[in-house]
Order: structure tokens, then sequence, then C-alpha cells
């Protein structure tokens, strides 16, 4: 049964990929929509083919992705939203689902940032869901992929503009150093925010 809905789906991105792609920028945001809503496609390779080929717009085809794949975001998160938390409260118990709420909560906007940074395999939808499951609100939501797609893809666009589409191989190779690296960084993004909201008495008690 596994392999029939892999079959399927692979055929189906035969069909659908070339006729999106034919649609130049505009298909560029509608894969990126098809990539982070449903079937995953390899929208880094397909990114950095359209760069290469039209370099002068290559910050036009990071804003129409972003965009795209924040749209397409709204599905699993809307899936976390309208079940997600009866899902979760299966699997643990009210008190450990409240603790993780109150985390979620006050870092929201870094939990949907920095996977959205990562390439592939960061499970990225697991933390979409979790932004619909713990209510995040919309206008954030849309704004945290949007700015996450749109900082990996300007990344991308510099390898690719330097290296050839070969960067993509290159980011794919180093994908887990980029987690890695990124992770840092947001753990010390958070620790200068908790500080200085500290010392300017903002900073509630949770």
């Amino acid at each position: 049964m596994k392999h029939f809905f892999a079959r399927i789906a692979a055929d189906w991105k035969l069909a659908v990929l070339p006729a999106l792609m034919k649609w130049g920028i505009w298909g560029v945001g509608a894969v990126a929509m098809l990539d982070s809503s449903s079937i995953p496609v390899p929208m880094d390779a397909i990114l950095a083919l359209y760069i290469w080929n039209d370099k002068r717009h290559f910050w036009l085809y990071c804003l129409v992705a972003a965009a795209g794949s924040a749209i397409g975001g709204l599905l699993p998160y809307g899936l976390g939203r309208a079940g997600g938390e009866l899902f979760l409260l299966k699997r643990i118990d009210r008190q450990k689902f409240e603790q993780l709420r109150d985390r979620f909560e006050r870092q929201e906007f870094l939990a949907v940032v920095i996977p959205s940074m990562m390439p592939p395999p960061a499970p990225w939808k697991i933390f979409v869901f979790a932004a619909g499951v713990f209510e995040m609100r919309v206008s954030s939501f849309l704004l945290a992929v949007f700015a996450g797609r749109m900082m990996r893809w300007l990344a991308l666009s510099l390898l690719v503009l330097k290296l050839g589409p070969d960067a993509v191989g290159l980011v794919a190779k180093h994908a887990m150093v980029m987690v890695l690296a990124a992770s840092a960084l947001a753990v010390l993004g958070f620790a200068w925010w908790w500080l200085h909201r500290k010392r300017s008495g903002k900073l509630m008690e949770f």
C-alpha cells in the first residue's frame, strides 16, 4: 500500500510539475505552495534552476517562492488548529500538553522561523502543525514562514550565483551543519532578547 501511494505521488508530480513550471515566476510560487501544503518536491533544485537561467531577477523568485510557501503552509497549520489538540492529547497527558503550549508561546516566532530556514530533511511540517495546535496567530505564522523561507532562499541564491546549480548539492551535503548553526544562533538570539527584556523590566513571569 505504501509503494502504491508513493507511485501515485511520483506520477502526479511528473504530470503537474512541468505544467506549473511553464508559468515562470508564478509557477515557482505554485510549486512552493504545493511543497508546503501537501506533496514534497525538490524546491531548492527547481528554484536554483530558475535563478541560474534568470540571474537578474533572483530576488523576485525568492520573494514569490517564500510567499507561496507561507500560503501553502496554511494547510498543515489549519489541520493542527482544527484537530491537533485531540491528536496530541491521545499521546500525552494534559499537564504535558500545557507545558508544551507555554514553551511554544514564549518562542513561537523563532519556533517557526528557524525550521523554515532549514533545507530538507528538517521536519518543517511538524513545527507548522504545532503552530496550529497552539493557536499561533495567522498573521504571525505567515510572517514567520515567509521570513524563514526568504532568508533560506536568498542564501541559496547567493550560492547559486557564485557556484552554479550544483550549490543545491552543497546545501544538502551540509544540511545538518546548517541546522546546528541556525539553532545555535536562535538560542543566542533568544538569550539576548530575554536579557534585554529582563534589564528593561518588561519580562513577564511565566
